[in-house]
């Protein structure tokens, strides 16, 4: 597996293997955020194939509920369903703890949704703590052009992190 700072010619890749609503994608939102310097959005390869995603938000978790100052990962997704538990997640994860270790950081937080123990466990296994419930808020234009309001309710989490490295490929 490889894991890589997302492209622009994979924010294509991202939509037709990973999906996401509306019409301007979550994955070209991230892209640009990664352009403006708020993220590094990393990507898994597995033989040469798109399988996963993670943001590594440097500006932070956004709700307001979440006064902690530390980069948040987030938008954590493996697919096809059938290669989750294979190790993918955790090597997106790990990537982006490198990539804020390479920056001096101590400390990253990741939220999970309530209704989602599977990346609970997966989170609490490799060190996250929880720290505080919040409301997860986020909007996008629908295909006829309706702004859907989503309001998730999740849990951030924090790990400290360790003085080991791991590398990632640069863009």
């Amino acid at each position: 597996m490889e894991i890589s700072v997302c492209r622009s010619g994979d924010v294509a890749l991202l939509d037709r293997y990973l999906g996401s609503p509306g019409v301007t994608s979550f994955h070209a939102r991230r892209f640009a955020r990664q352009e403006a310097g708020e993220c590094t959005y990393l990507v898994a390869w597995l033989q040469g194939r798109l399988v996963g995603h993670a943001e590594l938000r440097w500006i932070g978790c956004a709700a307001p509920e979440v006064t902690l100052d530390c980069p948040e990962i987030g938008g954590l997704a493996v697919w096809p369903e059938d290669l989750r538990s294979r190790g993918i997640g955790t090597e997106l994860i790990r990537a982006a703890e490198e990539l804020a270790r390479k920056r001096g950081l101590t400390t990253v937080g990741i939220g999970v949704g309530q209704d989602n123990p599977r990346a609970a466990g997966l989170y609490a296994r490799l060190g996250y703590r929880p720290v505080t419930d919040y409301l997860d808020r986020y909007s996008y234009q629908d295909h006829d052009g309706t702004t859907r309001e989503c309001v998730d309710a999740c849990t951030f989490l924090v790990r400290e992190l360790s003085s080991g490295h791991l590398d990632v490929k640069p863009a």
